[in-house]
């Protein structure tokens, strides 16, 4: 059985691994709002840029967290100071990034005073920031916190697992977390039957929907233009700023994608055009107990209602988002037909495909900006975007509505939150 575990209330009811068992609940009218509602007020983030080439290739974590950190301070005019708490989702980092993040701090012009801190739970890791943020308002530790997640996989190779005992090798769950991600990917696509067509149609259905909102200008209110130094191939430095995602493809065509040579295995059904891509940015959320929020006049952007995290087997991990969304739904008193968008991660194309299958959910609900096949997939960063993302979407929509941020986690987890958009 899989153990879904949440800061929202007590133990979730398990989830089976082969059938989701939560109950079908009527559509229910919006939850009433609340003084000790946690919620966002404001989020950003960079640009995506590629990885090793990319505009961010020469730039620091440190850099793009105080971008995005800077410009939420400034966008809601809050005085620094009355940051209660600051947790920073980091995948590579030594430390997850730890000293990486105070700098940034500094660097943003928050106070001393104020404390930081990181987590790693890897994919998940911006996400995780969020609900840590969550937890310590929601358990009376302060009243404002700043959820942050970044990520260079340019500046450090995510190939290194650490140390580890030499009785890894002997225990078989043990040994499955050394699974590399792409084999991980493959195993999904064989055990589950999700074709190498079904995997060349969803990554091509990313790609078109994220340059649709690229020319329709939708990532704007999202993205923080960042002003940063970038060497070339002669090693020539010069200034530019980055204010739009580089790893959309705009000619992408289903005929291009099936071209692709299998990136992990041969005969494998997983690409370089239907993965995500490794890719360099950071995002940050501004959340508040609902009565600060009115107290210092901060908008309310969005409310969290739920979260779960749960565990899955490591050499199938990309199956987490299946069991994390209706843990998650459960615990709201909600099902997948009450929810207006879901921003699942495209780690890669079988596994979102499964996931999306299992749960029965419209495509027309699941990304509709596209995802990490054509944005990219800054580890650490990824979760912290998406709730960016989901809630400027659920903005644009400008009903009462909820969405759903959700993500596969390496070593065999899955993540997922509820956010109810307030309407105008």
């Amino acid at each position: 059985m899989y153990r879904a575990k949440t800061i929202f209330g007590h133990l979730a009811p398990s989830v089976a691994t082969r059938k989701c068992s939560v109950q079908k609940v009527d559509c229910r009218a919006p939850l009433e709002d609340a003084a000790d509602d946690i919620v966002v007020v404001h989020g950003r983030r960079t640009a995506i840029a590629k990885a090793k080439r990319g505009s961010f290739k020469n730039t620091t974590p440190d850099e793009l967290l105080s971008a995005v950190i800077t410009a939420v301070l400034k966008d809601v005019d809050l005085n620094p100071a009355s940051l209660g708490d600051i947790c920073v989702g980091n995948v590579l980092q030594p430390g997850a990034g730890a000293v990486v993040a105070r700098i940034a701090q500094f660097l943003s012009g928050i106070p001393e005073s104020v404390p930081i801190y990181c987590v790693n739970r890897q994919c998940s890791s911006g996400l995780q920031a969020v609900i840590n943020i969550a937890g310590g308002i929601r358990n009376g530790s302060y009243d404002i916190g700043m959820a942050c997640g970044v990520e260079s996989m340019t500046l450090r190779d995510p190939s290194n697992p650490g140390d580890m005992s030499p009785r890894t090798l002997d225990d078989e769950k043990a040994r499955s977390c050394l699974i590399p991600m792409g084999i991980t990917s493959e195993n999904v696509a064989e055990r589950f039957g999700i074709t190498r067509h079904k995997q060349d149609q969803f990554a091509l259905l990313s790609q078109q929907r994220a340059a649709r909102a690229q020319k329709m200008g939708l990532f704007q209110a999202e993205i923080v233009p960042v002003v940063t130094a970038f060497k070339d191939d002669q090693g020539n430095e010069k200034t530019i700023t980055l204010s739009q995602d580089e790893g959309i493809r705009v000619n992408t065509t289903l005929e291009g994608l099936a071209k692709l040579k299998p990136a992990f295995k041969e005969n494998g059904s997983s690409t370089a055009g239907n993965s995500s891509q490794v890719s360099d940015g950071a995002a940050a959320v501004l959340l508040a107990r609902r009565s600060k929020a009115v107290e210092l006049g901060l908008p309310v952007m969005g409310v969290l209602r739920s979260f779960a995290v749960v565990g899955v087997p490591p050499d199938v991990m990309g199956i987490g988002p299946a069991y994390a969304i209706p843990a998650a739904l459960e615990k709201a008193g909600l099902t997948t037909d009450d929810i207006d968008v879901f921003e699942i991660n495209e780690a890669f194309a079988s596994q979102a495909v499964y996931c999306i299958e299992k749960l029965g959910i419209p495509l027309t609900k699941v990304n509709p900006n596209g995802g990490a096949i054509a944005l990219g997939h800054p580890l650490g960063c990824t979760g912290a975007r998406q709730v960016v993302t989901l809630l400027n979407e659920l903005k644009r929509r400008q009903k009462r509505s909820y969405g759903v941020v959700s993500m596969c986690i390496g070593t065999g987890m899955g993540a997922a939150a509820v956010f109810e958009f307030p309407g105008k």
